[in-house]
């Protein structure tokens, strides 16, 4: 006796889906993604009790190791500061925090935009 368009499959056994189930855990374990940290923040300091350069450099000395204490959780390798203005009595400073992967990538991104 033939059929017409109707296939035959069989029936799934417990077996075949925890071997499924094997396979998915193993590639999903294997394919782990690199993590790189890469994250731009803003931090300010009060200029009101600056009254020198030396007073200045030590505030955003503060600031910076104030956010790598307390805000990142990683090891960062780079450590810039991108941006300073100042708005009334405050100064605010736009840092580059990176560990030693989001450095690469941030130099990857660099070559990109260099060429033509």
């Amino acid at each position: 006796m033939q059929t017409r368009g109707t296939t035959m499959t069989r029936p799934r056994t417990p077996m075949t889906t925890v071997i499924a189930v094997l396979i998915a855990i193993a590639i999903t374990t294997l394919a782990t993604p690199a993590l790189a940290y890469v994250v731009q923040i803003t931090t300010t300091i009060d200029l009101a009790n600056v009254a020198d350069k030396t007073q200045l450099r030590q505030a955003v000395e503060s600031a910076v190791e104030d956010v790598l204490k307390n805000a990142i959780t990683f090891s960062p390798t780079v450590v810039t500061l991108e941006n300073a203005r100042v708005v009334g009595d405050r100064m605010y400073l736009l840092l580059l925090i990176a560990d030693a992967d989001g450095e690469k990538t941030l130099e990857a991104f660099s070559a990109e935009t260099e060429e033509p």
